[in-house]
């Protein structure tokens, strides 16, 4: 079953026990695991997390798990991340069972409309599936407003507006920010505060000393040895790094449909008019000459090659600063070329 964005949240806040597979996919993964972990709450149930290597040497793993009797009597949820078409077999001998204890929860990325695991899930009565993608304009002031009124924060739409912007819409980042907030104010939903700019001003992600948003702008560009500089500026850690892939996610979403056009036929001059009148005026150059650099086909295969390093830092122990250096210096090599 093929969920939408006025149905999604009902069906999460208020599952039907029928229903077997939980697919949340799409650009936004962070709205999409948000979505996931709605649903455990709403089940009042635990994650019971299992590899999806896992699942595609056993087909029928999913299955096993899901119609487990739990030990002690606790609600559980399978959770697998990342979701791709490996998990096809394993989702369709789920769908087959005679019965099953636990729902399946699955966090996909952006999936073709022609992947096998999607198709089963939107053609099952037994499953649903709902594509996940960065809210924009007064959606994402509502997300940010939402986000803040659960940590005691009362936001005003211009607030609201500043704070999806610098994240990009990302609901991950917002609440991260939304946290960091509260913290400084002393917020709590029984202490409720006005968020102003001026505490915006204090503590922001705009105040911090790491720019992700230029570090992906500095590889699209191919500015290899600025690109290095800023790369040797990061913590060790690596605790930028998901930030920042998610920004050159972000900028990559913002050029492909622009390129898209301009490959379509369309020409050049009058898709940067159209385009520019949502582009900050000092960005307009700066996008220009990234949309000359990069064609459509190109453009995908970045976006693809992110995702992929994001879920590899997610869920390996691999050196964040290194993996995401290696990457975005990669990028810049491209960009370089062209």
């Amino acid at each position: 079953m093929k969920a939408n964005k006025a149905s999604v949240e009902r069906m999460v806040d208020r599952p039907d026990p029928a229903t077997r597979f939980y697919l949340f996919y799409g650009p936004d993964e962070s709205q999409s695991r948000a979505l996931g972990s709605r649903l455990l709450a709403a089940l009042g149930a635990s994650k019971l997390a299992v590899n999806s290597a896992a699942v595609k040497s056993d087909a029928g793993l999913l299955a096993n798990e899901a119609s487990a009797m739990s030990l002690f009597g606790e609600q559980r949820a399978v959770w697998v991340e990342p979701a791709g078409d490996d998990l096809a077999d394993g989702v369709e001998t789920l769908l087959q069972a005679v019965a099953t204890e636990m729902p399946v929860i699955a966090i996909g990325g952006a999936l073709r409309k022609s992947s096998a695991l999607l198709k089963l899930a939107e053609a099952s009565p037994l499953a649903l599936a709902y594509a996940a993608y960065l809210p924009e304009g007064q959606d994402a002031e509502r997300m940010v407003i939402e986000l803040g009124r659960t940590l005691g924060l009362k936001i005003s739409r211009p607030v609201a507006a500043r704070i999806a912007d610098s994240s990009g819409g990302d609901q991950a980042i917002a609440s991260q920010e939304l946290q960091k907030f509260a913290l400084y104010m002393d917020a709590s939903p029984h202490t409720p505060r006005e968020l102003e700019h001026d505490a915006v001003d204090a503590v922001g992600a705009d105040s911090s000393e790491g720019d992700f948003l230029k570090l992906a702008d500095l590889a699209l560009s191919g500015e290899i040895e600025t690109l290095a500089e800023e790369i040797a500026r990061l913590p060790a850690s690596g605790s930028e790094a998901i930030p920042v892939i998610r920004s050159l996610q972000r900028r990559l979403l913002m050029l492909a449909p622009i390129r898209a056009r301009v490959e379509r036929g369309e020409p050049f001059g009058d898709v940067m008019a159209s385009a520019g009148k949502s582009l900050f005026w000092k960005d307009k150059p700066m996008i220009e000459a990234m949309l000359r650099k990069w064609n459509a086909q190109a453009l995908a295969k970045a976006a693809e090659r992110a995702g992929a390093l994001e879920r590899e830092l997610m869920f390996t122990g691999a050196p964040e600063r290194d993996a995401l250096g290696e990457e975005l210096v990669a990028i810049a090599r491209k960009a370089g070329r062209r």
